[in-house]
């Protein structure tokens, strides 16, 4: 184990910082994962054994369970450490939810084919806040898989080459970008170098916030259920600290984008918070799961 770490090895730091990603396998039980994913089925009002009753190719469920991370995949939570510079760097609570984002048949219709700048729905998360190069909303994406995630079944496309282009971009934007206005053809035409996010029940992949990203098609329809909760920070992440090696592996990360190791980021307009058409969906949504649960019960 590497010193001044946790949970991460040298070789995985230099991962992330190299790729924009690390996966730290088995963070919880596939007996946890099934307590939580247990009513699934009676929420989306689909039956698991008819496939012809899954109406939606995939679904992005609402929230109605909240687990705290430090104790239900201690593993993961100092792995989030390691790559912010340490608990005190992360704004409480590190939650993980039941919000299944579930594929089930998408891009089924059409043969296979593996992620490529053409990929459909490439995308940076954070459709709730105005974009800046220091924005604490988005410390660290993760992907939390509840089912196992085969080749071609559904996962998610990570383009590990992103981080540069997308810091560029925002440092070049002091005035930030809303979610709806990044350029992202531009920004995915730069990258070449695309993972695909798959493993077993209990892996949890962290990224880099920069990291853009896509769902992959599942020409198996077998269910893949994950969900991708941010971390987020306790203040603004800083470029300019006293000494190189005070900044996160997040921080590092983004420098590594702009080339150089120090940088002064002073945003010139407000943080602004935005409410996505998702929330609104899924409030009706979460209604509809409710009934249906209250029957089951």
């Amino acid at each position: 184990m590497a010193s001044g770490y946790q949970v991460l090895t040298e070789e995985q730091a230099e991962h992330f910082l190299a790729k924009g990603f690390v996966v730290i396998p088995e963070c919880f039980s596939v007996e946890a994962a099934a307590e939580l994913t247990d009513t699934v089925w009676t929420r989306l009002g689909y039956d698991h054994d008819d496939a012809k009753s899954w109406a939606e190719p995939s679904v992005h469920m609402p929230t109605h369970r909240h687990l705290d991370v430090k104790e239900f995949a201690p593993k993961a939570w100092l792995a989030a450490c390691d790559l912010l510079g340490g608990e005190e760097r992360i704004r409480p609570p590190f939650a993980w939810g039941d919000g299944f984002i579930v594929n089930l048949w998408q891009g089924a219709d059409r043969p296979w084919e593996p992620a490529s700048p053409t990929s459909p729905g490439w995308h940076k998360d954070g459709d709730f806040f105005r974009h800046f190069l220091d924005s604490p909303e988005q410390g660290l994406l993760t992907l939390v898989l509840w089912s196992d995630v085969r080749h071609q079944g559904g996962a998610t496309f990570a383009a590990a080459d992103s981080v540069g282009p997308v810091a560029r971009y925002l440092a070049e934007r002091p005035a930030g970008v809303l979610p709806l206005d990044f350029d992202i053809a531009h920004l995915i035409g730069q990258c070449s170098e695309f993972v695909e996010a798959t493993g077993s029940v209990g892996d949890v992949y962290l990224l880099h916030p920069f990291i853009l990203h896509a769902k992959a098609q599942n020409i198996l329809r077998v269910p893949r259920l994950i969900t991708n909760p941010p971390v987020h920070l306790a203040e603004p992440m800083r470029f300019d600290r006293e000494r190189y090696d005070d900044h996160s592996l997040v921080e590092k990360a983004i420098l590594r984008g702009l080339g150089v190791e120090r940088y002064e980021f002073t945003p010139t307009a407000p943080r602004e918070k935005v409410v996505p058409e998702r929330v609104r969906r899924q409030e009706r949504m979460k209604a509809d799961e409710a009934r249906r649960l209250a029957a089951r019960s």
